[in-house]
């Protein structure tokens, strides 16, 4: 216990914040989480910012060291595959990895109640409707808008994309650079729900995606039978959201693109209409600490949720956090502005990985060539797992950092088309095929170059 005693602060008490807070409190800490939110143990679910989370490696491997994962994955739906849907509702299943590999779909809402009730009972006080407008970095202090002053030792700030502890840095120095961007698109909810005995009315196996080059639907599985649709196009143009916004234009639009989900959700015109459109985008920052103050998750690397990895790298990087101070023994020392530095690169290439995943679940996944040489990759890693792990794999269920991982997967695709090339390997996976033309030696020659 590395922090005995030490008054620290969390201004978030989201998904990260509530996590951090169980880390720091077995660490020895006077543990205070401060959330501008009502406590949402106590509210209706609202629509809005409640994208399905997909659990993977990263996020797991954190919970697994406070020995929460089984708890968490008991209110999960493990997803073990991608499965297409065509225009004309053919379906193409793409598995996310080897046998016995899933992702696992959770509820936002009730993954954060549950964290939020594990916090408490590791004697974290949370406090909630406490509105923070400022922070004073030399005197580690918080100001809030009820006239309240709190002095900490430290102060994490996880209080996500619009983070105020963020903006108050960045004004404070110069030198703290921030770049917030939103994408030319946006993303609404839909629900599909069960049937009458609470059966799922698709495969629930399986993260669902319809690809319509600018746009497309996903729809992830929960506990109750119903899937989350998330319709995700441009903001301005042919089939954007200004252009498809009252009940005519919404059925006409789905009938035409998405015949079989619009065929699964009798009332989804209301739904559309009802349910809010939100933005995406993502930040960046230069540096992510000034004197004990320090940000974590989406407050300084929010991201687009294309890879899954918002929540990943968030709970990556309170279980690095707390790696790095049982080996440091101290958060003064001066080793950490290295540490966050080495997380700045990684969680910078997390976000280029969810920008090109976005294309690639857009536009790609309904190309048979593109089809063909995951196909060929699953193949070939299968034979050789110590040799090639695909990018998806790579990310998803090991703890390579990102950054490598993007390195790696950037060479071996340059391999893999070059090899489809040479081959004439297009549209059709043919074993017998890849045997003849002797694949799986031309690959690993090119990778002992």
């Amino acid at each position: 216990m590395h922090l005995r005693n030490k008054n620290i602060s969390i201004v978030g008490g989201g998904l990260v914040g509530s996590l951090l807070s169980i880390f720091l409190s077995q660490q020895g800490a006077k543990v205070s989480v401060f959330d501008k939110r009502s406590d949402i143990r106590l509210n209706k679910v609202a629509a809005g910012r409640s994208i399905n989370l997909a659990l993977s490696n990263r996020g797991r491997k954190a919970l697994r060291m406070l020995d929460l994962e089984d708890d968490i994955l008991n209110i999960s739906v493990p997803m073990s595959k991608r499965i297409m849907h065509s225009h004309e509702g053919v379906l193409t299943e793409q598995p996310y990895g080897q046998i016995g590999q899933s992702i696992y779909s959770v509820s936002r809402r009730e993954l954060n109640i549950k964290l939020l009730n594990i916090a408490e009972s590791n004697s974290v006080k949370i406090f909630f409707n406490q509105d923070c407008h400022s922070v004073n970095t030399n005197k580690t202090t918080l100001k809030f808008n009820n006239g309240q002053t709190i002095k900490s030792d430290f102060i994490f700030g996880t209080d996500g994309a619009g983070s105020i502890l963020r903006k108050n840095m960045s004004n404070n120095n110069t030198d703290f650079h921030v770049v917030e961007n939103f994408i030319n698109s946006s993303y609404k909810e839909l629900t599909i729900s069960a049937n009458n005995d609470r059966s799922y009315k698709l495969d629930h196996d399986g993260l669902h995606i319809w690809p319509r080059k600018s746009f497309m639907v996903i729809a992830l599985p929960n506990l109750d039978g119903t899937f989350t649709c998330t319709l995700f196009a441009p903001n301005k143009g042919e089939n954007s959201f200004s252009s498809i916004k009252d009940e005519d234009s919404v059925n006409k639009f789905f009938r035409k693109e998405f015949q079989d989900l619009y065929e699964l959700i009798p009332d989804l015109s209301k739904q559309y209409i009802t349910n809010p459109t939100s933005k995406l985008g993502f930040v960046r920052c230069s540096s992510w600490k000034q004197n004990n103050t320090i940000l974590l998750g989406d407050s300084c690397h929010a991201t687009v949720p294309f890879y899954g990895q918002g929540m990943n790298s968030g709970f990556e990087d309170c279980y690095l956090l707390n790696k790095w101070l049982n080996n440091y023994k101290s958060l003064y020392d001066k080793n950490l502005n290295q540490f966050l530095h080495n997380r700045i690169i990684d969680t910078t290439a997390m976000q280029d990985l969810s920008m090109d995943n976005y294309i690639e679940m857009r536009d790609k996944t309904a190309d048979l060539n593109f089809l063909l040489q995951k196909k060929i990759e699953t193949w070939f890693s299968e034979k050789h797992p110590d040799k090639w792990q695909p990018l998806y794999s790579m990310v998803t269920f090991s703890d390579m950092r990102y950054s490598l991982a993007i390195k790696k997967g950037k060479l071996q695709d340059k391999i893999m088309k070059q090899i489809m090339i040479d081959n004439n390997l297009f549209q059709s996976f043919d074993i017998k095929e890849l045997i003849k033309k002797n694949i799986e030696q031309k690959i690993l020659s090119k990778l002992s170059v």
